[in-house]
């Protein structure tokens, strides 16, 4: 007997997972479950657009490429860091406030 599995995992040019036929990405998901400490259930209440399969898909997927996914997250936290930095100097917001001004 062969098992036939429609849920799938995109993975685009950029090396980033995609839960696939939607707009969420598996580090979104994985992100739930670690930020907040989500089951799979809680998950799937909080976004009911996502299937349970889509879910536990998207967290096998995590669990099969942890170190991958664990890196992009740290990625995305450290840009996110720069970018919170950056918009609060003084500097920067001088600019901002002055290029708002000539406009």
């Amino acid at each position: 007997m062969t098992a036939t599995f429609t849920t799938q995992i995109e993975v685009d040019a950029n090396a980033v997972a995609w839960v696939g036929g939607t707009q969420v990405k598996v580090v979104e998901i994985v992100l739930d479950k670690i930020a907040n400490g989500w089951s799979p259930e809680e998950i799937h209440f909080q976004h009911p657009n996502l299937s349970l399969a889509q879910i536990y898909a998207a967290l096998t997927y995590y669990y099969e490429n942890q170190q991958l996914l664990d890196t992009q997250i740290a990625q995305r936290a450290e840009e996110a860091e720069r970018m919170a930095q950056h918009s609060s100097d003084p500097a920067f917001r001088q600019q901002l406030r002055h290029s708002k001004q000539t406009q």
